[in-house]
């Protein structure tokens, strides 16, 4: 398994200060969640990549070759910001973006008001849809998905990965049997999507788990996100979502853990077009960091 800018960034900082602590100054991470993010790093990689010690980490053999792959892709993504060209009217004029609700209402709207601030006169329209966008219909200019299309004169870009876990609002969680495993699921009320109405496979979560029955269902992520907030039962959540959730946390986080992707669709026909290819790469910068800061977080 090949590892992400995310995790390379994170990687980054320990292997420079070779300490946890000193890289979470740097970062403005908790040492502890840094700590996590390297283990996770490692376990995904299958490799060790630091010695630890009371000194602190040293990078092991499989460290220095990260590291080297590591300050590549930070030279290549320092590039890509340094191409963009500094004039405000550069972007400008309407740009709409179709995106299913949760990356709409917890990444997109502060990732694009960055870019506005940069680029005064640009307009951005933001389509929060639990749907697939047709852009052969024109939509939209470019649309997020959870999956990538196979068919259609589509561009597809990888965006970046996202974790989702288990969560519950602390109030309920005290007011009802405690959850230590999976199976202790049964006996709790459930939070999900509208079986019938999951609009992409990669959305079925529940059904992974071995979950049929969801008493409280709904085909919004906001309308979930808010039964969950109001201790309403359990369910899957996006981790870039748990910091706008006070008194909810994540639970059997060892034993269920997702993964999914966000992926930047485009006509083939815009492929040319500079201002929309411009805002793209703004964009698709803008959502990996919001990501990992927002999953730090989490």
């Amino acid at each position: 398994m090949d590892a992400n800018w995310d995790d390379l960034r994170l990687f980054l900082a320990v292997a420079r200060e070779q300490s946890l602590s000193g890289a979470g100054k740097t970062l403005r991470l908790d040492p502890a969640t840094l700590g996590r993010r390297m283990q996770r790093l490692e376990t995904a990689l299958q490799t060790t990549l630091f010695a630890k010690s009371p000194q602190g980490y040293a990078l092991t053999d499989a460290g220095q070759s990260l590291l080297a792959r590591a300050e590549t892709a930070e030279r290549a993504m320092r590039n890509a910001v340094a191409d963009l060209p500094a004039s405000t009217d550069v972007l400008s004029g309407q740009i709409r973006i179709g995106a299913p609700d949760g990356c709409a209402n917890y990444l997109l709207p502060q990732v694009c008001a960055a870019i506005c601030d940069q680029h005064p006169e640009l307009d951005v329209q933001i389509v929060a849809l639990p749907r697939v966008f047709n852009l052969s219909r024109r939509e939209a200019d470019m649309a997020i998905a959870v999956s990538a299309p196979t068919a259609g004169r589509l561009v597809v870009q990888k965006i970046t990965d996202y974790q989702l876990h288990l969560a519950a609002a602390e109030g309920y969680l005290g007011s009802n049997p405690p959850i230590q495993q999976l199976q202790d699921l049964r006996g709790h009320r459930v939070v999900g999507y509208i079986p019938d109405m999951i609009f992409d496979r990669e959305l079925d979560y529940l059904s992974d788990l071995g979950i049929t029955r969801v008493p409280l269902a709904s085909n919004s992520v906001s309308v979930q996100i808010n039964w969950i907030r109001q201790g309403g039962g359990v369910g899957i959540v996006h981790d870039f979502s748990v910091p706008a959730m006070p008194g909810v946390r994540r639970i059997l986080t060892d034993e269920i853990s997702l993964t999914r992707a966000f992926y930047l669709i485009r006509h083939a026909d815009d492929r040319r077009n500079l201002r929309l290819s411009l805002f793209a790469k703004a964009l698709t910068a803008g959502l990996r960091a919001e990501v990992a800061r927002l999953e730090a977080l989490a």
